[in-house]
C-alpha cells in the first residue's frame, strides 16, 4: 500500500487545537506537472484544428489578405464593392469603425477563399483518370492536373489536413456492377450455371435493384462513406463467432537480426517506440499517407482509433470503444496481469525505466489468482458467451475495475514465456510456429478485444497481434514498421543489451490486478472453442529470395500482378480447378475508405494458366500472361476508384434487409465463398530501413487466418528489390489443404513464371544455386 499513500496529495487530523493539516509536496507537484502535460495536449488539439481547419491555406494568410485590403483602401480603393461601407454603417463604435469593418470584410473574404481552395482541392482529388494512363504517356490534361494538385498541397499538412478535402466514395450504377460481376464468374461456373446466374441478374435489375439503389444513393448524399459503417458493423461488429484466427491479424519482427535478447529490454524500447508513434498522432505529426510516388493523399481516419481502444462484446453486436487518453499499458505475465504506467509526472518514462519495471514484473514471484490465468480465454472464443459473462461477473466491484485497467489501457502486452523465430536446426518448422503462436498464442494469453496486442518472447524476439474492426492491415504495417525501425535504429541498446537511458529507482512498482473470479466453467468452455480453433490452423511462413520485384519491374511488368497469377497458378496445380479469389485493395482516396475486393481470377487469367498447363506455343503463353496481368491491374484500379464490385453489392444487400426483401441474387452472391483470400502488405516507409548498408533488417510482414473452412490465407510482402515473403494458411480439417504443399506450389509458380518472361533466368539461376531458398 506504499504507493497508495504516496499518491495522496494532502492528508488532515483533527485535534483540539484544530485541523492539522499535512500537505506532500511531492504528490501536489505530480499533479501538477499531470495536470500541465494535460493542458498542453488540449492547446496542442486547439492549434492542430486550425491550423487544418483552414488548410490549404494558413492561419497567417489571414494576416496577407487584411493587409492587402487595408492597402488598397489606402490608396482610395474599395475592393469590397461597397460592403465594407454597409458594413461600417451597420457598427454603432464610432472610434474603430473602419478598421472593424475592414477586419470583418477581409475575415469573411479569407473564409471564402479557404472554401474555394478547399472545393477545388476535392474537385481535383476526385479525378482519377491519371491511374489508367500508361506509364510514359500521360496525358496533358492529367500533366495541368497534377502541377495544380502540387501547388494547392504545397504547404506541409497534418496527419488530418487532407480529411474534408477528399472526395465521397461514388455509389456505381446498378448495370455496371452487375456487368462486372457477371464477367467476374463467368470463368468459375459451367454454361448452365452461368446462364442461371445472368438471368438471377437480370430479374435483380430489372426489379429490386433500382428500388435498393435509390436508398443507397440517398444515404451517399447523407452519409460520409456509404459503406464504411455498414462494414465495421455486420462484417465484424455483428459476427458472433471468435474473432481469434477468423478475424485478428499478425504481424512479425526482423527476419534475421533480434536487436537485443533480453526480453525487459526489448519490451522496454518496443513500448517507447509506440508511445512516441502514439505521440506523434496524437500531435499529428506524420505526415499523411500518399499513393507510391505521387502527392496523391490518402484518408487517415483510421488512426483515430488506433490506441486506448477495445472492442466490447455484446449479445447481438460488439461495441468499439474509444478514449481520449491512457497513461498506462495493461501487461499479462505467467497468467497475472498488472498495470504499467509509462507517465510519471506528465513525462514518458525513459526505455531503461520501462526495461526496469518490466524486470519488476518478470521477477514477481507471485501465483495467479484462481481463474485469473485463463481469463483471456473469453477474448477468444464465442462473442455472445463473452457478452453474457461481461454483464453478469464484471458489471461492478473488483473485477470491473480490472477489467477497465485492461480495456482503458493504450495497448495490450503478452511476456511470452517462449522463444520464437527463425532459428533452431529446424528455422522454417521454427518459423511457422512463430507465426502461429501470433495468430492465436495459448489462446489465453492474448487479450483479443483490444486494438493491439503486443508479444514480447523470452528471447528478445516480438511480434503483434490486431484486433481488425477499427482499422485495416496499412494502418497497422505503417505503425509497426515505425516501431521496429525506431528501436532498432533510433532507440538502441547498450553492448550488454539492456536499453539506454537513466533510472529514477523511486518509481512505484506495476499493480498487480485483483479478480474475483467464480466463472471457471464459462472460462473453460470459451477456451474448449478456442483451443479447437487454434489447433485446426495450419500456418506456413516462407521467404522467397530467388527475385523480387527488382527484376519482376524490369520486364516491365506490375510486381503484385505478377504474384497474384503465380497464385492463381498455384492454385489450379493444387486443387486442379479455380475459385473465387479476394485480393483486399484500398478505398482510402475517398474519406473514410477501407477496402475493396478484387477478383483476382479472370477470365484472362483462367486462359493464361490453362494454355501453360496445357504446354502451348510458348509465345502465346506470354501474350496471354501480360493480358491477364494488364487485366489483374485494370480491376485494381477500378477498385481503388470507387468501381468495384463487392461492397455495392453487399450495401444493397443490407439495403434489402432494412427493407424486409429478400433477393436471390443477391443471398446467391454473399454466400459465395472466398477460397482463396490474399492481401498484400504494403512497405510504406523504406526510408526508414536502410536495406543497403543493413540488408539483414528485413521484416517478415504478417498474416492472417484461411477466410474459407477448406480454402487457403496467403499474405504477402515485397521487401526490399530481391525478396517476397509469403504467409500461407489453412486448416488441418480440410483433407484438400495443405498450407507447406500450397506454398510449394507458389514458389515453383514464381519460378515457372519467371523464366517463361524471361528464359535466361533459368540459366542465372544454376550459375547461383546458393541464393534458392
Amino acid at each position: 500500500m506504499a504507493e497508495a499513500h504516496q499518491a495522496v496529495a494532502f492528508q488532515f487530523t483533527i485535534t483540539p487545537e484544530g485541523i492539522d493539516l499535512h500537505l506532500s509536496y511531492q504528490a501536489l507537484n505530480q499533479i501538477y506537472l499531470s495536470g500541465l502535460r494535460s493542458w498542453k495536449k488540449r492547446i496542442s488539439r486547439i492549434k492542430n484544428r486550425i491550423i487544418k481547419g483552414v488548410y490549404p491555406a494558413s492561419p497567417s494568410s489571414w494576416l496577407f489578405v487584411v493587409i492587402a485590403i487595408l492597402a488598397t483602401m489606402y490608396m482610395q480603393s474599395d475592393p469590397s464593392m461597397g460592403l465594407i461601407t454597409k458594413i461600417r454603417e451597420n457598427i454603432n463604435l464610432q472610434d474603430c469603425q473602419t478598421v472593424l469593418s475592414v477586419l470583418l470584410f477581409s475575415t469573411l473574404l479569407w473564409l471564402s477563399l479557404i472554401l474555394a481552395l478547399r472545393f477545388c482541392l476535392k474537385l481535383l482529388l476526385s479525378y482519377h483518370r491519371w491511374m489508367f494512363e500508361l506509364h510514359g504517356r500521360i496525358s496533358t490534361k492529367t500533366k495541368v492536373w497534377a502541377t495544380l494538385v502540387r501547388l494547392l498541397s504545397s504547404r506541409k499538412p497534418l496527419l488530418y489536413s487532407y480529411q474534408t478535402s477528399l472526395p465521397h466514395l461514388p455509389v456505381p450504377s446498378i448495370k455496371d456492377t452487375l456487368e462486372r460481376y457477371l464477367e467476374s464468374v463467368k470463368p468459375l461456373l459451367d454454361v448452365a450455371g452461368f446462364q442461371r446466374m445472368t438471368r438471377l441478374a437480370a430479374e435483380f435489375e430489372k426489379s429490386l435493384g433500382n428500388h435498393l439503389q435509390k436508398y443507397l444513393k440517398l444515404k451517399a448524399l447523407w452519409a460520409t462513406n456509404y459503406v464504411s459503417d455498414w462494414w465495421e458493423e455486420y462484417v465484424y461488429l455483428r459476427s458472433r463467432s471468435p474473432i481469434m484466427v477468423n478475424s485478428n491479424y499478425y504481424g512479425m519482427d526482423f527476419l534475421y537480426v533480434t536487436p537485443t535478447a533480453t526480453q525487459a529490454a526489448r519490451a522496454g524500447n518496443t513500448i517507447t517506440a509506440l508511445f512516441l508513434y502514439r505521440r506523434k498522432v496524437n500531435r499529428e505529426e506524420l505526415n499523411p499517407s500518399r499513393i507510391p510516388g505521387t502527392v496523391i493523399p490518402l484518408c487517415a481516419a483510421q488512426c483515430e482509433r488506433m490506441f486506448n481502444t477495445t472492442r466490447t462484446p455484446g449479445e447481438e453486436t460488439d461495441v468499439l470503444q474509444h478514449w481520449q487518453d491512457s497513461e498506462f499499458v495493461a501487461v499479462y505475465h505467467r497468467g497475472r496481469y498488472f498495470r504499467l504506467w509509462v507517465y510519471r509526472a506528465g513525462r514518458l518514462l525513459s526505455p531503461r525505466e520501462i526495461q526496469y519495471q518490466i524486470q519488476r514484473i518478470l521477477d514477481d514471484p507471485s501465483p495467479p489468482s484462481p481463474g485469473e490465468d485463463k481469463l483471456g480465454a473469453l477474448t477468444a472464443g464465442n462473442r455472445m458467451p463473452w457478452a453474457q459473462v461481461r454483464k453478469q461477473f464484471f458489471s461492478s466491484g473488483v473485477n470491473k475495475r480490472s477489467l477497465d485497467c485492461i480495456e482503458k489501457a493504450a495497448f495490450f502486452v503478452t511476456l511470452d514465456d517462449q522463444e520464437e523465430g527463425m532459428m533452431g536446426e529446424n528455422p522454417s518448422v521454427n518459423l511457422d510456429r512463430y507465426a502461429k503462436s501470433l495468430l492465436h498464442g495459448k489462446c489465453y494469453d492474448r487479450w483479443f478485444d483490444k486494438s493491439l496486442s503486443v508479444v514480447v518472447y523470452k528471447n528478445g524476439k516480438n511480434g503483434l497481434n490486431a484486433e481488425h474492426s477499427w482499422a485495416d492491415a496499412p494502418i497497422v504495417a505503417h505503425l509497426w514498421e515505425f516501431t521496429l525501425a525506431t528501436d532498432a535504429f533510433h532507440l538502441g541498446y547498450t553492448t550488454d543489451g539492456n536499453c539506454r537511458g537513466e533510472i529514477e529507482h523511486s518509481l512505484p512498482p506495476p499493480q498487480r490486478l485483483s479478480w474475483d473470479i467464480p466463472l471457471q466453467t464459462h472460462v473453460s468452455e470459451s477456451l474448449a472453442v478456442a483451443q479447437a480453433l487454434a489447433d485446426d490452423v495450419d500456418c506456413h511462413v516462407f521467404p522467397f529470395r530467388e527475385f523480387g520485384k527488382g527484376r519482376i519491374k524490369k520486364l516491365k511488368m506490375s510486381p503484385d500482378s505478377f504474384v497474384q497469377l503465380a497464385l492463381q497458378l498455384a492454385y489450379y496445380r493444387d486443387r486442379g480447378t479455380f475459385c473465387l479469389t479476394y485480393e483486399a485493395s484500398m478505398t482510402r482516396l475517398f474519406r473514410e475508405g477501407r477496402t475493396e475486393t478484387v477478383r483476382s481470377s479472370s477470365n484472362e487469367s483462367c486462359a493464361f494458366v490453362l494454355a501453360l498447363e496445357a504446354g502451348e506455343v510458348i509465345e502465346h503463353c506470354r501474350k496471354l500472361f501480360r493480358k491477364a496481368a494488364e487485366k489483374h491491374q485494370n480491376l485494381y484500379r477500378l477498385a481503388m476508384t470507387g468501381s468495384g464490385i463487392d461492397r455495392h453489392l453487399f450495401c444493397l444487400y443490407v439495403v434489402s434487409k432494412y427493407l424486409g426483401v429478400e433477393s436471390p441474387f443477391l443471398k446467391e452472391v454473399l454466400s459465395q465463398p472466398w477460397r482463396l483470400s490474399t492481401s498484400q502488405t504494403p512497405v510504406q516507409q523504406m526510408e526508414l530501413f536502410d536495406l543497403v548498408n543493413h540488408p539483414e533488417f528485413i521484416s517478415l510482414g504478417g498474416g492472417f487466418g484461411p477466410v474459407a473452412d477448406d480454402g487457403y490465407g496467403v499474405s504477402y510482402i515485397i521487401m526490399g528489390e530481391e525478396m517476397i515473403n509469403f504467409h500461407v494458411s489453412c486448416k488441418h480439417s480440410c483433407t484438400e489443404t495443405d498450407s507447406h504443399k500450397f506454398g510449394s506450389q507458389i514458389s515453383q509458380a514464381m519460378m515457372d513464371l519467371m523464366t517463361l518472361l524471361n528464359p535466361d533466368f533459368k540459366e542465372a539461376t544454376k550459375a547461383n544455386p546458393d541464393k534458392q531458398s
